[in-house]
C-alpha cells in the first residue's frame, strides 16, 4: 500500500465533533437565582444553574459543539437577554434570544 493510499484510509476528523468550554457571565448582582437556558439544554430551567461569584456576578461553563447556539438567562424566573452576547436571534416563538457562535 502506498503512503498516499494509507493516508486516504485514515479516519477523518470532523469539526462538527469539536466541543469547547464556553463561559457565560450574568451581571445581575441583585438576583437571588440565575439559570442558563438554551437550545443546548432544551430550555430546561433547572438544567444549568449558574453560580454566584464573589463579585456578585453569576457564572456557568458549558461545553458546546461547533455552531450557533441560542440561549437566555433566567433571572429570578424571568428570561433575560445577554447584553454581552455575540448577537441576537429569534426562537420558534419569534422571541428574541441571545446568540453565541462556537468555532
Amino acid at each position: 500500500m502506498s503512503a498516499y493510499a494509507h493516508f486516504r484510509h485514515q479516519p477523518q476528523f470532523s469539526a462538527k465533533k469539536t466541543v469547547k468550554p464556553v463561559n457565560f457571565l450574568c451581571m445581575v448582582e441583585t438576583a437571588q437565582q440565575v439559570s442558563l437556558i438554551g437550545d443546548f439544554n432544551d430550555w430546561h430551567p433547572d438544567a444549568t444553574p449558574m453560580e454566584r461569584q464573589v463579585d456578585g456576578c453569576w457564572r456557568a461553563q458549558v461545553t458546546l459543539p461547533q455552531g450557533h447556539h441560542h440561549y437566555q438567562f433566567l433571572v429570578d424566573g424571568k428570561p433575560m437577554l445577554d447584553p454581552r452576547a455575540q448577537g441576537i436571534a429569534r426562537n420558534e416563538q419569534n422571541e428574541k434570544v441571545s446568540l453565541v457562535a462556537v468555532s
